[in-house]
């Protein structure tokens, strides 16, 4: 009998009479958080959500930083074999701690492991955007600046016979407020930038995959993984779109006058605002790593009762990697606190039987070629676009961000639904990852033959009488009709004439004066223009390069469709591959073969890369720009045609050999 409390005697309640109020009553959330329903919904939903922000936060900045590399190129005056190494130090950074973060993080709070590696990412790309506000402002190179009329109505230019009248203007380019060392070497805030956003992407695959399996079914793993991927493919589809919108700004937007300036956002020597698009993407990351730091160390195991799960001794792989020696505890069927001293002497052996197994090895093996050949691929894809036919910077990014990326997304969620609709075993995921990569190399075959001629330029792609003839060597840029007019070789200031060929300099089209001013400047009396056998309306020119021939417009078309076919058919084995190396290993070694598999991969497939496959294109550089400080700055025109067989040679060697390897793991 209930005993009478001052509430039952001021409303007069009968003792043996439950109030309705009572029956309406439902516990706070608090107290229902032992609800089965209620924590699979609090638990693996929440935590798959939270795992989908930060994929797509992390290639967000991942897909932005890839298109912003002919920006930065430009704006430090690099060569693409260093900006490849600058690139490459978002893998340094995982190099650095993945293995121990992969190991030891398993047995520690993964979720707030993540929530760290957000952080640090954010403040990575901080620190990338960090060098424009040291600079001062970008200073294009160009020939007429200088020496244009105050007026802006008619001037004379370059051409001209007094050689100290033409080092005066050469010379001020190169000596007028003149940055010394301290500004040439701010490229290396970029590196520790993107070496920073390496180091806190660390935990966010090992951890939150292995979290993910070791408390979900193991017939949706496959369907979680591929929307994590899904999600997290959307991220360089607006990285690059935020990238394509960057890089139509100029870099110094809001402090100079764009009147002034003479190049536009097709000109290889425009600098977008690189910088914009870093300060954007840390303050998503930020916000990306908020939900981690209130997730739970472990949840409850999908699809588990709670009599399943208390007669069940091992819950995840945080109970299950190292055996419990104490002597001490009251249950001694379950794993208590794991010291690291245990975790540390452990390490070795586990590697040793990772290591052992030959399925995994193979795995390994076939991803570093894979990877090695996509790095290459992706990070100088825009400029392929650029130079190859004739795109701007900002449109070849756009193209890939809504066209390839969405490809690449589909395969992977078709890559899954196919796993989880046909029950594949691991032989017949492996036969379908083999035929999806030749399907991809065949899409990349084609792309060879949709080709376009070089950018006709006097001295360097066609004579200045208009032959086909490439041309690596600067004395090409002389010719009868301006060797007395005592021009610059070094400088890049390119001009578009009614002949339709582009001259590298006013003055190396001999031209003698102009009017206008900005880009508005239309030189005059150019004599060069007459020694060409094209038909001309006039002896002028404007500046910028002359556009390509229409019939590149429409290869490029061709180009575009073959180029999202390719990448559909290998992004199909993203998933199943995954699910391999899952299956092939012990349960206790996930997150350690999962922290490896990145490391190796990274080590080998994505560092180097970026970097020989930056020297090689380098090597079909035709112009190098000059420095603000003289020196060799960013190369300004390439031989597309070499750079295309550069391009096919590459990849030929990295598929062939996928082929090889994939072969010998299906005989595995």
């Amino acid at each position: 009998e209930r005993v009478d409390t001052p509430w039952r005697t001021v409303f007069k309640m009968n003792n043996n009479v439950r109030p309705e109020w009572r029956a309406l009553y439902k516990p706070p959330l608090t107290k229902r958080a032992g609800d089965l329903q209620w924590r699979i919904l609090h638990g693996i939903i929440m935590f798959l959500a939270a795992m989908c922000f930060v994929y797509f936060a992390k290639a967000f900045q991942g897909g932005y930083m890839k298109s912003s590399i002919t920006q930065i190129e430009r704006r430090f005056d690099i060569p693409s074999s260093l900006i490849g190494f600058i690139d490459g130090s978002f893998e340094i950074g995982n190099l650095l701690v993945i293995a121990f973060v992969s190991y030891f993080g398993a047995k520690l709070h993964r979720p707030r492991l993540i929530g760290a590696g957000c952080l640090i990412m954010a403040m990575g790309s901080f620190i990338t955007a960090a060098p424009h506000f040291f600079q001062g402002l970008y200073k294009y190179e160009t020939t007429v600046s200088h020496i244009s009329a105050s007026n802006g109505t008619e001037s004379i230019l370059p051409c001209l016979t007094n050689g100290s009248l033409s080092c005066m203007c050469s010379c001020a380019f190169v000596f007028v407020e003149c940055e010394k060392a301290a500004s040439s070497s701010l490229w290396l805030y970029v590196f520790l930038g993107n070496m920073l956003r390496g180091i806190g992407e660390t935990p966010v695959m090992p951890l939150g995959l292995s979290y993910l399996d070791d408390f979900s079914r193991a017939e949706n793993t496959a369907l979680y993984m591929a929307l994590i991927q899904t999600v997290g493919i959307m991220g360089p589809m607006f990285g690059y779109m935020l990238g394509s919108f960057c890089a139509k700004l100029y870099v110094d937007i809001g402090a100079v006058d764009l009147d002034t300036i003479t190049i536009n956002h097709k000109d290889s020597r425009w600098v977008g605002a690189w910088w914009l698009g870093f300060l954007l993407t840390g303050g998503v990351m930020l916000l990306a790593g908020i939900p981690f730091w209130f997730l739970p160390k472990s949840l409850h195991k999908q699809g588990e009762t709670e009599t399943e799960k208390k007669s069940n001794v091992v819950e995840g792989e945080q109970d299950c990697f190292i055996p419990d020696n104490n002597k001490h505890s009251n249950a001694p069927d379950k794993p208590g606190p794991v010291s690291m001293a245990a975790l540390a002497k452990d390490f070795l052996p586990s590697l040793k039987k990772l290591f052992s197994n030959a399925v995994y090895m193979i795995l390994i093996i076939t991803a570093t070629v894979q990877v090695n050949g996509f790095v290459g691929l992706v990070t100088f894809q825009p400029k392929y676009m650029e130079q190859t036919y004739g795109q701007s910077a900002s449109r070849a990014i756009f193209l890939i961000g809504v066209s390839n990326l969405p490809a690449v997304a589909l395969g992977i969620v078709t890559g899954g639904f196919i796993m989880k609709k046909f029950k594949l075993k691991i032989l017949e995921t492996s036969k379908f990852c083999i035929t999806a990569s030749l399907l991809g190399f065949s899409a990349l075959l084609v792309q060879y033959f949709l080709q376009c001629d070089n950018s006709e330029v006097a001295g360097l792609t066609v004579s200045y009488q208009g032959a086909p003839e490439v041309s690596y060597q600067q004395y090409t840029l002389i010719s009868q009709c301006n060797m007395a007019c005592s021009c610059s070789l070094k400088h890049w200031d390119p001009i578009c004439a009614s002949n339709g060929l582009t001259y590298a300099s006013p003055c190396l089209a001999g031209c003698q004066t102009s009017t206008g001013r900005g880009k508005e400047m239309v030189f005059q009396n150019c004599t060069c223009i007459g020694d060409s056998p094209f038909p001309y309306a006039n002896m002028s020119a404007v500046l910028g390069q002359c556009p390509r021939k229409s019939d590149c417009d429409y290869m490029f078309k061709f180009y575009m469709a073959v180029a999202v076919i390719g990448s559909f058919f290998p992004a199909c084995a993203a998933t199943p591959s995954y699910i391999i190396l899952l299956r092939s290993i012990n349960p206790e070694l996930k997150s350690l073969a999962l922290g490896v598999h990145i490391l190796l991969i990274r080590t080998l497939g994505a560092i180097p890369p970026a970097i020989y496959f930056g020297a090689l294109i380098d090597r079909t550089c035709l112009k190098w720009g000059t420095k603000q400080c003289g020196g060799r700055g960013a190369c300004r025109i390439y031989d597309s045609i070499a750079f295309r067989l550069v391009n096919l040679q590459w990849h030929f060697q990295n598929h062939f050999f996928i082929f090889v390897v994939g072969f010998q793991e299906v005989q595995v």
